[in-house]
């Protein structure tokens, strides 16, 4: 039976680090060995990723026993213990790196995306990732966003019509553009809904007159005209903010009255969280 698409990433991720055999394991550690490990946090931040190591360890070996104290979204300090493992020391041993990657990589996102929904808090916007992540961790990157308080702006390129400059530039302007996008979702009948990049105040009017739109990508305005655009849009269309934001003038690209904010930043921009797990052998009875 062919493995679902997680399960199979997870278990490339560990043939990758492993290999034909973790010798230095195998020859240090008997097969019958148990113990324990516990996560260890190192830095401040959010948490994130324990959910998708514990599915690790269980896919690896079903014997582990994973214990949670802290859930995914919880705010960590250095010292703290959020989650444990006990079964062979073999399995731990092997399972380790992997484990840890997951966990770092999702809690700096997490943390990230955290830092931006807290600079805008009271104006109304939200925060949207983007497609700029790491191939085959797309998943995993996304559901950080979303711990950290995020949002997901499309999975990838199926699931939504986002018709962006290179699009409006091969089909000869935006108006073409949009018309094509709409005769092709009542041709094939698919579920689609359509958003449109606008580069400037002519295109957004442009767009406003064609319609068949949900929501209007300004792309690149400076925060002055965005709050014009977001104006003269006047709610007909839902609104999003992209380019050249970051955590030092997010707000004031918030306070513009935009619904959305996307932040590739949020995944492409990040430094992974500190942890460790540490070994705790198994105390005599």
């Amino acid at each position: 039976m062919d493995q679902d698409p997680v399960s199979r990433f997870l278990t490339e991720a560990f043939e990758e680090d492993i290999g034909p055999g973790d010798h230095t394991t195998l020859a240090c550690i008997p097969p019958e060995a148990t113990g324990m490990a516990v996560l260890l946090a190192k830095q401040e931040g959010i948490l994130a990723g324990t959910r998708v190591a514990a599915e690790a360890l269980g896919l690896f070996d079903p014997g582990l026993l994973v214990e949670h104290f802290m859930d995914d979204g919880s705010r960590i300090k250095p010292g703290d213990r959020p989650m444990q493992v006990s079964g062979k020391q073999r399995s731990i041993l092997q399972t380790e790196r992997t484990v840890l990657n997951i966990i770092q990589r999702m809690s700096g996102i997490a943390t990230q995306t955290a830092r931006y929904v807290d600079r805008i808090a009271g104006t109304g916007a939200r925060i949207l990732d983007t497609r700029k992540t790491t191939p085959n961790f797309r998943r995993f990157e996304k559901e950080a966003v979303r711990t950290g308080g995020g949002y997901n702006h499309r999975q990838g390129l199926y699931d939504l019509i986002l018709i962006k400059d290179n699009h409006i530039d091969y089909a000869g302007g935006v108006v073409n553009a949009i018309k094509m996008a709409s005769d092709y979702v009542e041709r094939t009948g698919l579920p689609l809904r359509i958003e449109v990049e606008a580069r400037n105040l002519d295109e957004v009017a442009q767009i406003l007159a064609t319609g068949q739109v949900f929501r209007i990508m300004l792309d690149n305005f400076p925060p002055d005209r965005l709050k014009e655009a977001v104006r003269m849009i006047g709610g007909r269309t839902e609104t999003e903010a992209s380019g050249s934001i970051t955590l030092d003038n997010i707000r004031e690209y918030a306070l513009s009255g935009v619904d959305y904010i996307s932040i590739g930043a949020l995944t492409h921009q990040v430094l992974s969280l500190d942890f460790s797990l540490k070994a705790v052998k198994d105390q005599p009875s």
